[in-house]
């Protein structure tokens, strides 16, 4: 059965990953799609 241990390493690259995907996400959007994402971000409290 394998193992999913998470190291401090293993999360950082993880992270790095999500953040790259998410990047290249965002510079697919429209406007449109941007303002909806930032409104929902903003009523979720993401970004302050």
């Amino acid at each position: 059965m394998p193992r999913f241990e998470r190291d401090e390493h293993g999360d950082e690259l993880r992270r790095e990953e999500l953040l790259r995907i998410i990047q290249h996400s965002l510079t697919e959007l429209s406007l449109p799609e941007l303002e909806a994402l930032y409104y929902d971000m903003i009523t979720k409290d993401y970004v302050r």
